[in-house]
């Protein structure tokens, strides 16, 4: 049985919050345009690290703020969507968004509802389940989220402001901000990869596994899955599960990766330190982490193993696609293999100029490649096309690119080698969120330094009256 309510676990969160004045009294000054107002933090998607940002800038005092998602309420993020694991990766006890409060925690959230003894026998937490908490964390907050809203469009003005166009209903309008935070995820900055081969037969066989798709097509037929991280064998199991008649996985590699080396040395330390490190220290970091690569879950393997039509493929990488009889054909250096159906689990770019919502912004926003230039072994296109960020996760302009770059934060993926993995995953979101917060409201009050001084030297409201007291030296009055 649980020891507490829904009920009465929101009952003490709300005491908690009161008891640290969460959320703090509004101090930025209001600002509008022509009688519009402005908003002082527009966030740019709503899934995990959109709702644990607002929720930190609510905290610190930060009011006027709202996120724009372009999905139907409920359906923000991967999780049910085009996420295709059985549960989360991450460790059940993991704070992630809670912000520092026990009552805001998965843990207690779902102990409220299943007891304790039901969390202690979850060896994982069910990607469902984590939706409904995020739900429920939204929900219990009230967070600002305009959904079914999507940002066609972020531009820099000259005044410094940032003019986002939002098109919800097939009708579009401006949304003005002083400061601007991406926080779309994995995909970030960019589009799913693609090798240019796979463009090479119709798009009909073929999915990138950030796609949303009826797994339940899949039944029947021969399905190919291109790559080896988590995503890959997520892919790989769905179909299996789905009534796939053969499963192929085609490995570039000689091995699949087994040590998870951030994880590993995963510390407070490493989530505080890495921002303060030499950038030849974060490159050293980002490269063996890239080298290495992340393995795939081991229970996320077994799942596909499991399956005695699941084939896995090492040493061969795809080099070409064909279209054959009504299907496709693989080719590796080990042979030619038929599918009807391929998804290529190939990770994503960072490259704005693909995204049409922030094309405004391609050639403007320095990257790693403009800010470090590593010794001869260590080069990395990939990460080399990543944002080269500044400590609160702002954008720094590239050369010759206006300041008002720097009023945009990337609070995503490819903040990843600039601040370490703090948004790559839910463990260290929380702390995240806080320092993304904290810099915000640093950059608002210098920004508005006239206006808080102004403030300060108009004040005048007394303490004391001048009736709290009596001068013991004053003369009494002649008799």
């Amino acid at each position: 049985m649980p020891l507490m309510t829904l009920a009465q676990l929101e009952e003490n969160l709300a005491r908690d919050r009161a008891w640290l004045n969460l959320p703090a009294k509004p101090w930025v000054p209001t600002t509008s345009i022509s009688g519009d107002p402005v908003l002082d933090v527009a966030v740019v998607g709503a899934g995990m690290l959109g709702l644990v940002t607002l929720a930190a800038l609510r905290n610190i005092g930060i009011e006027a703020i709202r996120a724009f998602d372009r999905a139907p309420a409920g359906r923000e993020g991967p999780w049910i969507t085009s996420a295709r694991m059985q549960t989360l990766r991450t460790s059940k006890d993991a704070a992630g968004p809670a912000l520092g409060l026990p009552s805001l925690t998965f843990r207690a959230w779902y102990e409220a509802q299943f007891g304790a003894d039901a969390f202690a026998q979850m060896t994982r937490i069910p990607r469902e389940i984590w939706m409904d908490y995020l739900l429920w964390y939204r929900k219990v907050l009230d967070l600002p989220v305009d959904n079914d809203s999507a940002v066609t469009g972020l531009a820099l003005r000259d005044d410094g402001l940032l003019a986002l166009t939002v098109e919800h209903s097939g009708r579009s309008r401006p949304v003005l901000a002083r400061r601007v935070i991406l926080a779309t995820g994995i995909d970030g900055l960019g589009v799913p990869n693609l090798p240019a081969f796979a463009r090479t037969v119709p798009p009909h066989f073929i999915a990138h596994s950030s796609d949303i798709f009826d797994v339940a097509t899949l039944a029947g037929k021969r399905v190919a899955v291109i790559g080896a991280g988590a995503s890959a064998m997520d892919n790989a199991a769905a179909a299996l599960e789905a009534g796939a008649a053969r499963v192929d996985i085609f490995i570039r590699r000689p091995d699949i990766p087994r040590i998870d080396k951030f994880t590993g040395i995963g510390s407070r330390g490493l989530t505080f330190g890495y921002v303060g490190l030499p950038d030849a220290d974060k490159w050293r970091y980002m490269v063996e982490g890239e080298r290495a690569q992340i393995p795939p879950p081991r229970h996320s393997v077994l799942r596909v193993s499991a399956h005695a039509n699941a084939h896995f493929h090492l040493a061969s990488p795809v080099i070409a696609l064909a279209e054959r009889d009504g299907a496709i054909e693989i080719e590796t250096p080990k042979g030619r293999y038929p599918a009807d159906f391929a998804i290529f689990a190939t990770g994503f770019s960072a490259d704005l100029s693909q995204r049409p919502e922030f094309a405004d912004l391609a050639g403007k926003v320095r990257l790693w490649r403009d800010a470090y230039h590593p010794p001869a072994g260590l080069e990395h296109p990939g990460l080399g096309d990543m944002p080269y960020l500044g400590p609160g996760f702002e954008f720094l302009p590239a050369e010759g690119a206006p300041p008002a770059v720097s009023n945009i934060y990337c609070f995503s993926y490819p903040a990843v080698p600039s601040h370490g993995k703090i948004t790559s995953g839910i463990p260290s979101i929380g702390e995240g969120a806080t320092r993304l917060a904290r810099a915000i409201a640093r950059s608002l009050f210098v920004e508005d330094r006239s206006l808080h001084l102004d403030a300060f030297t108009r004040f005048s409201v007394p303490e004391l009256l001048g009736d709290e007291w009596t001068d013991a030296d004053e003369k009494a009055p002649a008799a």
